[in-house]
């Protein structure tokens, strides 16, 4: 029984050593798969068998594309991967092995590899390899050496203009308070030769604006432990004459044995006009960039060497798609001959402004500009290329051609009254004279019905050029809504047509309004209703009181407007481009003098509409409480 017990006790034990292990196990596991060190086990063949996220990170692959791969696929240095591979293979440890690997996107990681062979009854099992990532040492590395190869040019370049140019040096000698000024220098400063300046003078010579940011600069160096280069533009006022000047001082600073500052050497040039003439281009840049018109400069056989933001706003090209190409490539070719009769006035001494044409965009749509253009000389007053600004006219342009459409209209929609209304008139005289009686009162209404639309149709048109002018007025009073519905609605019923007109108003409805203008607006409103259901059906002109307002609403059961189309809608000249609508007259003024009306209302118009189904036009207007 005892041997039980202890053989209990030690199945027990074991287990918990199992359990124990199985969870160390679980622990370096998932300590290895989140280790920020890259790690990879390779087999005997070289393949990667296994890889941790870090590893997989630094290389940009999925485990699924990484596992597998031979460490040759993964060197850039192929003979390096086989140096490795053979050193593990005499079960030699691999310490900072430098390498080089490559990315899944093709780019150079500088790494460096350790690595040891994990070996059972003297077999090769794996390789537990460890890579720390130096692509940034590396990079550092390049660019310091890449650093110092440019400050060696540049102090050679420096030498090359102190030799070819009146550039000024100067030499500070602060152990022993002695400065020197170049011939030069002295020019610059506007000091006499005889002059002294000394280094604490100089200083307090430098416009006040950039004294703080110098005298912060010299502090550092003054108290810097090591030998220091500066480079530093700022204004300082001439010696003879107070001229505040742009200078550039650049030089070395020498800091002695003893750590403390020796020496300053360096050089001085005016940049005066280098500045100004940069502050110049900046703003010339600025105004480029900033303004609305294309505004692109070309070399004298086409080629494009600027082009702004709006450039490629206005012809969808961008800067890079244009600059080098051939400015040919935004012409038509029937306009090819336009570039050289503008270059033969250009020549000529002749300026060319406001040219209208068309050019072609990147969609190849054909856009209206209006050209302004100019040449661009050298000193020498020579042409070397010239200079273009576009505006977009296409608005302008469609403007024009909606007027041109709509005194078109205009003249047609006046004219059928019109002879209708001496057709009619030639007919009554006739009857008059043969005296026939009986069609007197009806020829009568048919010349006052056409005499009626004549006369909406100039009223409308007058009424939008008073608009446009800024002269519309209007007068408002208190009256009744409901009167003035019924007058509108039975001046249409004196058109014959098939539809039913419904006015629903609960009680009285009273608004403070322009009455004439009011009726203007009901009456285009239940005039385009009539127009556009030619089926008949009815149309209910409806009002009611809400909220201090009067919310007038027409309804009718006509064709219906598309959601594109009520966009533009209330829009001058605007009408819908439907093959179902072509034979019915207007001229795309009616719905905007009801939205130009009910805004100098203080209100305005919304549509709701179903293509198929008809439309309704709401308004409101201010409530008034006459007769209550």
């Amino acid at each position: 029984m005892e041997d039980i017990t202890a053989l209990q006790k030690q199945l027990a034990d074991l287990k918990n050593l199992n359990e124990n292990l199985s969870k160390r196990c679980e622990y370096l596991t998932d300590f290895m798969e989140k280790a920020s060190t890259p790690l990879r086990s390779v087999d005997n063949y070289g393949k990667i068998i296994w890889a941790n996220q870090a590893e997989l990170d630094l290389l940009g692959y999925q485990k699924q594309e990484y596992i597998g791969k031979n460490i040759a696929d993964i060197h850039s240095d192929k003979n390096i991967a086989n140096d490795i591979f053979g050193r593990w293979l005499i079960n030699e440890t691999v310490q900072d092995y430098p390498a080089k690997l490559l990315h899944k996107n093709g780019s150079i990681k500088h790494v460096l590899i350790s690595s040891n062979v994990f070996r059972q009854d003297d077999k090769f099992i794996h390789t537990q390899c460890f890579t720390r990532d130096i692509s940034s040492d590396i990079i550092q590395k390049h660019q310091t050496e890449s650093f110092n190869f440019k400050l060696r040019e540049s102090e050679a370049r420096l030498r090359l203009a102190i030799d070819s140019t009146e550039l000024g040096t100067w030499d500070w000698n602060k152990r022993h308070k002695i400065i020197y000024w170049s011939p030069e220098c002295r020019s610059i400063l506007g000091l006499s030769q005889r002059g002294r300046l000394s280094f604490p003078e100089f200083l307090k010579r430098i416009h006040e604006d950039d004294r703080a940011l110098i005298d912060a600069r010299i502090y550092e160096l003054i108290n810097a432990s090591t030998d220091g280069h500066f480079d530093m533009t700022f204004r300082i006022f001439r010696i003879n004459d107070n001229q505040c000047r742009w200078i550039r001082a650049q030089g070395t600073v020498f800091v002695g044995s003893d750590n403390i500052l020796n020496r300053f050497l360096g050089t001085m040039l005016d940049v005066t006009k280098t500045k100004e003439s940069h502050e110049q281009h900046a703003r010339l840049a600025a105004i480029v960039e900033s303004s609305d018109d294309a505004i692109v400069a070309k070399t004298l056989d086409g080629r494009v060497i600027t082009w702004n933001d709006s450039a490629e706003k206005l012809f969808g090209y961008t800067a890079k798609e244009m600059i080098g190409e051939s400015l040919l490539k935004i012409i038509p070719q029937d306009r090819y001959n336009e570039e050289e009769s503008i270059l033969r006035k250009l020549r000529a001494g002749e300026s060319v402004k406001h040219f209208e044409t068309l050019r072609v965009k990147k969609s190849g749509e054909m856009v209206d500009v209006s050209l302004t253009i100019s040449p661009i000389r050298d000193d020498e007053g020579r042409i070397t290329g010239i200079s273009k600004i576009a505006r977009d006219i296409t608005d302008r342009k469609e403007e024009e051609k909606r007027k041109n459409d709509f005194i078109s209209v205009v003249s047609h929609e006046l004219k059928t009254p019109l002879t209708s209304i001496l057709l009619y008139s030639q007919l009554l005289m006739k009857k008059v004279n043969q005296k026939q009686f009986g069609d007197v009162k009806q020829l009568t209404q048919r010349v006052e019905t056409h005499s009626r639309r004549m006369n909406v149709l100039i009223g409308n048109y007058l009424d939008m050029t008073r608009i446009e002018q800024g002269k519309a007025e209007i007068n408002l009073e208190d009256f009744e809504l409901k009167g003035l519905i019924q007058e509108v609605v039975s001046d249409a019923e004196l058109f014959d047509s098939p539809h039913t007109f419904i006015i629903n108003s609960t009680g009285n409805v009273n608004v403070n309004a322009d009455r004439d203008k009011i009726c203007q607006v009901l009456t285009n409103l239940v005039s385009n209703a009539v127009k556009y259901s030619p089926s008949g059906g009815q149309i209910i002109i409806s009002c009611e009181n809400k909220d201090k307002q009067v919310i007038v609403s027409v309804k009718d059961q006509g064709m219906g407007i598309s959601a594109k189309d009520q966009k533009m809608l209330f829009q001058r000249f605007y009408r819908i481009k439907d093959p179902n609508r072509k034979n019915i007259s207007g001229f795309g003024i009616g719905l905007y003098l009801v939205s130009e009306l009910l805004r100098l209302h203080d209100s305005s118009i919304s549509i709701e509409s179903e293509q198929g189904i008809g439309s309704t036009f709401f308004f409101s207007l201010k409530s008034s409480h006459i007769g209550i």
